[in-house]
């Protein structure tokens, strides 16, 4: 069987890279989300829950057996090394998981992979694992905004965390294609999806 493509998506907070994975898997991508992986691997009885347990103690844990994601939050924002020791058990779970449900999205028969990883730019491993790197892009005030009005978020706090991620430029730099998506519509958006998903329909006919 030959390799899938692999197409690397990624976005600052805000950009909208959730619509755009949304509407790539519409169109018969198979859309791997390393947050929602994450997310699994955390919640109750998941498989990160008791390397965390061991590394940091009960109070981490919740009744229910889930991450205490309050207590972690205000640890790692206080202690770096905190934060290390956290991906250290996160990352390579995820990393094992995601190979795993790509091998399965392949052995159905999909032959274009999107790795929706928020902060792929960020990480040391990611960009030399996919074939291509497609950024959501948008105006930082576009982000500011937009992360206001879905979360209730202050100004101060949505900066905060858009200064946790890569810069705009180094998104950019990094991006072998990029989806402006700022002042449009959601059907101008998929329109720019669409027509990005048939370019790469071109290139895959001679991948395979």
């Amino acid at each position: 069987m030959a390799q899938a493509f692999q197409l690397g998506l990624t976005g600052g907070i805000g950009s909208g890279k959730s619509t755009v994975a949304n509407l790539l898997a519409g169109l018969g991508a198979a859309v791997l989300d390393a947050d929602a992986i994450s997310l699994t691997l955390t919640a109750p009885h998941g498989l990160a829950i008791e390397p965390i347990r061991h590394q940091f103690g009960a109070a981490f844990i919740t009744a229910e057996g889930a991450l205490n994601r309050p207590h972690m939050r205000d640890l790692v924002f206080a202690n770096p090394q905190a934060k290390q020791q956290l991906e250290a058990i996160i990352h390579p779970l995820v990393s094992a998981e995601t190979a795993r449900l790509a091998q399965a999205a392949q052995t159905a028969g999909h032959r274009c992979l999107v790795f929706d990883v928020p902060l792929l730019v960020e990480s040391a491993h990611w960009r030399g694992k996919v074939d291509q790197v497609l950024v959501v892009d948008c105006l930082p005030e576009t982000q500011i905004s937009r992360v206001m009005a879905r979360s209730g978020l202050e100004r101060a706090a949505v900066q905060a965390i858009m200064a946790t991620q890569a810069s705009r430029a180094a998104r950019l730099q990094a991006a072998d294609a990029v989806i402006f998506n700022d002042s449009i519509t959601l059907d101008e958006l998929a329109c720019q999806v669409s027509a990005f998903f048939a370019r790469l329909q071109l290139s895959l006919a001679s991948h395979f």
